[in-house]
């Protein structure tokens, strides 16, 4: 499968081009990047990948997909062109400013017969997915709660206006990690940080607290204003709990320079200082980390064009995230519980 990415910025060169490159059954083909200096970028990481000015240069160049990875105000638009142009699409969270929108586009795709999924990608962390693995082994008896925080100290970062915020940035991630752990949500309630320091009123924290259908209850919350860098996860069940620290590790790797398809059976993979701790009664033991690869999720995607396989995140689950998001803002600015 033919693939274009729309988009070199962080997102475009860290955390797409490196995996599509490492994906199986899919081949990149180009990039929209409209400034010289972008387009340095994509020649020395990829000699030789053509370079487009717009997504309509890259679609008459003939792809079968395309990835939407572009600042999130202009997200929509860019998705409407693809999928009104007949090509797949993978879409960057959060892909459209609302659920609303968000049912639009997905009705757009299944119009033209194609395959829209969003980039959830951090169900792919491997401290998520050894969360998985700790929840499913039944250890921990009736699973009550599930906390989740991820600070982050780069306020610069922080995505300013009406289509931006930390709710909607890592809020995306957070939310959709407890979907995908816990099964869909019945209540949220929010609360939001908010800063007027780049210009313009904008959420730069929030504590988001959701009850599942199934009965558990997760809270998720994230800052990049309050100096701190903090990735922690704790579950409680009747039988125990389990507590995990640390930081991202396929992040890590690729902010060093390191690429999946290097050494992909290293990739991943945590170090033995950060694997969590598994507390049963009169039991206390470190659970090894599961192998993260972000990969994957090209590989499905290729393999659900084809046929072959399950999407990997499919429009459906990124518009109930955006539900939760929306509900969560509505919760925040009326301090409410919002009922989906």
């Amino acid at each position: 499968m033919r693939i274009g990415i729309v988009g070199y910025g962080a997102g475009g060169k860290y955390f797409h081009a490196p995996f599509i490159e490492a994906a199986e059954g899919i081949e990149l083909v180009g990039v929209v990047a409209r400034s010289e200096a972008t387009q340095a970028s994509v020649e020395s990481d990829f000699p030789g990948l053509p370079t487009y000015a717009s997504l309509s240069g890259l679609l008459a160049a003939g792809v079968d997909a395309v990835t939407i990875t572009t600042p999130p105000h202009t997200r929509y638009d860019l998705v409407m062109e693809a999928i009104r142009s007949g090509v797949h699409v993978v879409a960057d969270k959060p892909f459209a400013p609302t659920a609303d929108a968000a049912r639009e586009l997905a009705e757009a795709a299944t119009q033209a017969d194609v395959v829209l999924n969003v980039f959830h990608n951090r169900r792919r962390d491997s401290d998520i997915l050894t969360l998985a693995k700790v929840l499913a082994s039944g250890e921990l008896g009736e699973l009550w709660r599930v906390h989740s925080i991820m600070d982050q100290d780069n306020a610069d970062s922080l995505e300013v206006g009406t289509s931006g915020g930390l709710l909607r940035d890592l809020g995306s991630h957070l939310v959709d990690q407890m979907l995908w752990l816990l099964g869909p949500v019945g209540h949220v309630h929010a609360t939001l940080d908010w800063t007027d320091r780049f210009g313009e009123r904008t959420d730069c924290g929030f504590f988001v607290t959701m009850t599942h259908a199934s009965g558990a209850v997760s809270t998720v919350s994230a800052s990049k204003l309050n100096h701190s860098t903090t990735r922690e996860l704790r579950a409680y069940g009747s039988e125990g709990n389990y507590i995990a620290s640390g930081s991202d590790v396929q992040a890590d790797a690729l902010m060093q320079g390191l690429r999946p398809a290097t050494d992909p059976g290293s990739w991943g993979i945590d170090a033995q200082e950060n694997w969590g701790t598994l507390s049963r009664r009169g039991r206390r033991g470190l659970v090894p980390s599961a192998q993260g690869n972000y990969a994957g999720f090209y590989t499905e995607f290729a393999r659900a064009i084809r046929g072959e396989g399950p999407q990997p995140v499919p429009a459906s689950e990124g518009i109930h995230t955006l539900e939760v998001l929306d509900a969560a803002r509505r919760s925040a600015l009326e301090n409410v519980v919002i009922a989906l």
